[in-house]
């Protein structure tokens, strides 16, 4: 079965694809089909997710997958929530570098992120991906799925390796930061790894794939 990946991100495609590849699914991006991004206009990520997902699912005439995700906070009650990628304000370099404007985007983050801990010892947080998939746009079943990875914010950064909070984010089952692992550990027991899990058993059990 044939999912139009609401997203262009290569990794997210590679990463998701293998997971749900047991079922069945081959995913495309949006992108490869000439589909815009859709607007994530809403104040939660189920809401985003399901917005994504019917957006691809209509403009492709078929069925759909879409991901949001970010970083909460228990301190900050939450935040920087749906605003993750985007937490701080920041003027970012022209020129097209997307991959130059990311890095700077995600070093205001981080700064922002630790001066707005830095009078509280609660630092647990974790990073939360939703999973939601459309056999059409008008499907009045979603399958939704929700995966968790819990840890706690570091006073500095660790790490080379992944992105956005990673270097922040400890988590202690592994006893690393995000960015400290390889890239397969990472991909085995993150949020996103976790709700592909929930999505691949919701679509063995309600689509019947695989």
């Amino acid at each position: 079965m044939r999912l139009v990946l609401a997203s262009n991100n290569a990794k997210k495609l590679a990463e998701l694809g293998t997971l749900l590849a047991p079922a069945g699914v081959e995913l495309v991006t949006q992108g490869s089909l000439g589909i815009a991004e859709a607007d994530e206009p809403h104040h939660t990520f189920v809401e985003n997710a399901l917005a994504k997902a019917r957006h691809a699912a209509a403009a492709a005439g078929g069925a759909a997958i879409a991901d949001d995700s970010g970083l909460c906070v228990a301190a900050l009650g939450g935040a920087p929530g749906v605003i993750s990628a985007h937490y701080a304000s920041v003027e970012l370099p022209g020129g097209g570098d997307r991959e130059a404007q990311r890095r700077v985007q995600d070093d205001a983050n981080n700064r922002l992120l630790l001066e707005r801990l830095a009078s509280t010892s609660d630092r647990r947080a974790h990073f939360i991906s939703t999973l939601v998939a459309l056999r059409a746009a008008d499907d009045p079943e979603p399958l939704i799925a929700v995966g968790r990875w819990h840890g706690e914010i570091l006073v500095e950064r660790r790490g080379a390796g992944g992105f956005g909070y990673d270097p922040l984010m400890f988590v202690p089952a592994l006893g690393k930061t995000a960015a400290e692992l390889a890239p397969d550990t990472k991909n085995a027991h993150s949020h996103r790894a976790i709700a592909a899990r929930a999505m691949l058993a919701l679509l063995r059990d309600v689509w019947h794939l695989g």
